[in-house]
């Protein structure tokens, strides 16, 4: 260790020795505990820490050196700006590597349901946006969960109808996967008794036959395709909000699922100079190859602020939602085993065509049948590659398309050497787990269970792990993930879930830094600090690599860094 940090400081002393022909730095960061990054222990090997430091020196938005204090000021010249860090913990800034950054505006523009205790809330907070509606005008809202009240009780329509009276309206679930409409909704998308379930979905009915309100996963788009669509002015409201929240809780990058629409607006802002996040955006897999190929190239992949990045494909729904595909029934829902979202052949050629054309996919699988979909797609694409083009570059090597399965909570236990062979990375979101604990083994049973949000058994398989919050499914703090993932315990710490799964904090750190810079190509330039690399970081109010984990839930941003830009600064 003596001797890596003595290499740190050799490296500081020799640009100062150079100084003629080295540009000097625009800013410096003194006086911090600074946490230079880590790698993951994968193997069963324990995670790569880097050596600490105490001073930052960038210029044009990149890190120069990192060293110690004394050693960087000798970097400065007149026009330098100094930052005193006062001591504080920094860390390279969070890599949310999966979130829905439009939603999480919309749902602050709309009826916010997140933490609604009860149905009774659920509707007294609806009834509340209604008084303002204007005639006619839709009232939606976002972030139900009735998992979290103590009747669970999926809303119906007539629940609906008691608070919305003329307006058409619908409120979707928290996970996504469904939505529960009014009677007045229902009647201008002509839904009816006799409505069938459009492929991968499914319409709630009563014991009569007739709409109940729930629409499931595709059944969703019967209502949703009613609303007009927000204007450019909501739109970027909305961006704004997100993007506020995004910089409160330490993201400098984001790995984003929302529409093309959005995207333009983070154009806009980028524009602007108001773009505070750098964004990878995601493009739907289902759509045709050719408009995936003009979006690609619309917008340059050289942006390191903004660009679009992996093709998003759903194999299934959520557990709570009972949608997700399993490989045998719910153990509480014995005629139920989810809802896929293809016919493999189908989603096999899809995927060898969109990784022919060169492009990374990312599969949402939260089953394990979803999971084994997914794989079983890759490995379908990567033949289909070798074969056409034996020197083409293979998928399974570090710079080939790095595929994706997201979510990945239930496995098969023969599938984790799946993910070793096809090198697939496991891009997960701990904080499910602070929700999903409370009700999964009833789902899914116990011996289904021992391999869910199964973070330790990837990393023993060598599977990369890239860490994000799924926002606003979840909240967009890092901090519950990393809490999550080295206690797997509930918030109190009352409750445990299947303890060997969980991880180590420097494994979980590097999870939402390298690993999921990795995920998007970028492990040159993010995660780490170090020279060369962007001047990406956050400070704290706490060590989180040495405090109690009960203690990263308290955990505080004090200031987040994108480019050597402050963007947030607690006050």
């Amino acid at each position: 260790m003596k001797i890596a940090v003595a290499i740190l400081l050799l490296t500081a002393m020799n640009l100062h020795a150079q100084h003629s022909k080295v540009e000097p730095p625009d800013q410096i960061f003194i006086n911090g505990n600074i946490y230079t990054g880590a790698e993951e222990g994968l193997g069963g090997a324990p995670a790569k820490v880097y050596p600490r430091a105490q001073a930052i020196a960038a210029r044009n938005g990149r890190i120069m050196a990192v060293g110690a204090s004394d050693d960087i000021r000798k970097l400065k010249s007149p026009h330098t700006r100094v930052i005193d860090l006062g001591g504080h913990f920094v860390m390279p800034g969070f890599n949310d590597a999966h979130l829905h950054l439009a939603s999480g505006g919309f749902e602050k523009l709309n009826v916010e349901l997140s933490g609604a205790k009860s149905l009774d809330e659920m509707k007294a907070r609806i009834a509340e946006r209604v008084k303002t509606a204007a005639p006619g005008e839709w009232v939606v809202g976002r972030g139900w969960d009735d998992t979290k009240w103590s009747v669970q009780k999926i809303p119906t329509r007539s629940d609906m109808d008691a608070v919305t009276g003329d307006h058409p309206a619908f409120f979707v679930r928290t996970d996504g996967h469904m939505l529960v409409a009014n009677s007045a909704a229902l009647r201008i998308a002509v839904i009816t008794k006799h409505t069938p379930d459009p492929p991968g979905g499914r319409i709630d009915r009563d014991a009569e036959g007739e709409p109940a309100g729930g629409m499931r996963e595709t059944a969703q788009n019967l209502v949703r395709s009613k609303v007009p669509p927000p204007t450019p002015a909501q739109r970027r409201r909305g961006a704004e909000l997100a993007l506020q929240e995004a910089a409160r809780y330490g993201l400098t990058s984001a790995q984003d699922n929302s529409q093309w629409e959005d995207f333009l607006t983070y154009v806009e802002l980028e524009k602007a100079g108001k773009l505070t996040l750098r964004i990878s955006e995601w493009l739907p897999f289902p759509q045709p190859l050719n408009m995936l190929e003009r979006q690609r190239v619309f917008h340059s992949p050289r942006d390191p602020m903004l660009h679009t990045g992996m093709l998003k494909g759903f194999m299934d729904g959520s557990i709570g939602s009972h949608t997700a595909a399993m490989l045998a029934p719910y153990t509480d829902e014995p005629a139920n085993s989810g809802l896929p979202q293809f016919e493999q052949a189908a989603l096999n050629q899809m995927a060898a065509e969109r990784a022919a054309a060169g492009f990374q996919m990312g599969f949402h699988a939260i089953g394990d049948r979803g999971v084994a979909m997914a794989l079983e797609a890759f490995a379908a694409a990567e033949r289909y590659v070798e074969g056409k083009n034996p020197k083409a570059p293979q998928l399974k090597q570090p710079g080939g398309f790095r595929l994706r399965i997201e979510h990945a909570q239930v496995v098969a236990p023969e599938d984790f050497a799946r993910f070793r062979q096809l090198q697939v990375i496991a891009s997960m979101q701990p904080n499910h787990l602070l929700t999903d604990m409370n009700w999964a083994v009833a789902r899914i049973g116990a011996e289904r269970a021992k391999h869910s949000y199964a973070w330790a058994e990837f990393l023993k398989n060598s599977v990369v792990l890239a860490f994000g919050t799924d926002y606003p499914v979840e909240p967009i703090t890092p901090f519950r993930g990393l809490y999550a993932a080295v206690t797997r315990k509930n918030e109190a710490g009352t409750k445990e879930y299947f303890p060997e799964q969980k991880i180590s904090i420097d494994q979980a750190i590097a999870a939402y830094t390298t690993g999921a810079a990795y995920a998007e190509f970028a492990e040159s330039e993010k995660g780490r600090l170090a020279a060369g690399f962007l001047a990406d970081f956050v400070v704290l109010d706490r060590d989180i690599a040495k405090v109690a984990p009960a203690e990263i839930l308290q955990t505080k941003v004090l200031r987040t860094v994108v480019g050597g830009k402050t963007v947030y600064g607690a006050k």
